[in-house]
């Protein structure tokens, strides 16, 4: 374990490249680790499962949707206790060091509201076209999955090859979450950092076998966060011109998902 007060940018950057992240031990723990699984979760991005359900949700507008409009307060709230999870692995150094990273753009949230108050969503790095997701909450039914929905639908529409969900869970899984071996989760790293499409084996992604690969080096191509935001313009031009605000609404998510499932 390392004492910090914020983990520096380019370290922990550099660190999801190689397919490591860091953890703390509790919310009061002042050290973190770095952790690389061995069997890592993904939701590949043409395979979320939409269900009726959450179309139904989307569609209803339950949640005012937006990104990056309150990046630091989604981090809070997902380091919150609740009667699911009394302990959490987010204390003040990830705080910190998340916050540096989303400064520099290469942090973004998702956050869902209800009566102007935030009940549910999620935040991640992103680094190139590879977006891995740090956490998600809800405090409310519902409001995680839709945050999920609006994030898928973003990497999609911005050119982003893969979603890293870290390790696996039953809810991530009913959304169409995988769990693959680390070596295969390195191969489509690497290959998506590359410029690839997340395809290639591990060899052919890095020139080297397993024993011997190594991350590819920077500048990596990034996905545009923004460019779901324009295709919600085409498709809501009511929405737009009436002033809203945040990511398009629900109902065109629920077209944008549905198109490409």
């Amino acid at each position: 374990m390392k004492h910090f007060e914020s983990i520096d940018p380019a370290l922990l950057l550099s660190a999801y490249a190689q397919g490591i992240f860091p953890m703390a031990d509790g919310a009061d723990d002042p050290s973190v680790h770095w952790v690389e699984p061995r069997l890592r979760a993904i939701l590949p991005l043409d395979g979320f499962r939409l269900s009726h359900s959450l179309k139904k949700t989307l569609v209803a507008e339950r949640f005012r949707v937006t990104t990056d409009t309150a990046f630091a307060d989604m981090v809070a709230l997902c380091a919150e206790p609740a009667g699911d999870r009394p302990t959490t692995w987010i204390n003040p150094v990830i705080k910190a060091s998340y916050d540096r990273l989303f400064q520099i753009g290469h942090a973004h949230s998702v956050e869902c509201w209800q009566d102007g108050e935030l009940v549910g969503g999620l935040y991640g790095v992103s680094l190139g076209r590879a977006f891995f997701g740090e956490s998600m909450v809800s405090r409310t039914r519902d409001a995680s999955k839709v945050a999920l929905a609006h994030l898928v639908s973003r990497l999609r529409a911005g050119g982003w090859k893969l979603l890293d969900c870290q390790f696996i869970t039953p809810h991530l899984a009913s959304l169409g979450a995988i769990e693959i071996r680390q070596t295969d989760y390195l191969a489509r790293l690497y290959s998506v950092l590359a410029g690839g499409d997340g395809a290639a084996t591990l060899g052919a992604a890095t020139g080297a076998g397993v024993a011997g690969a190594s991350p590819p080096s920077p500048p990596f191509v990034a996905g545009d966060w923004g460019a779901l935001d324009a295709l919600g313009a085409a498709a809501a031009p009511d929405f737009v011109a009436a002033g809203a605000t945040g990511s398009p609404p629900g109902y065109v998510i629920a077209q944008l998902l549905t198109k490409t499932s």
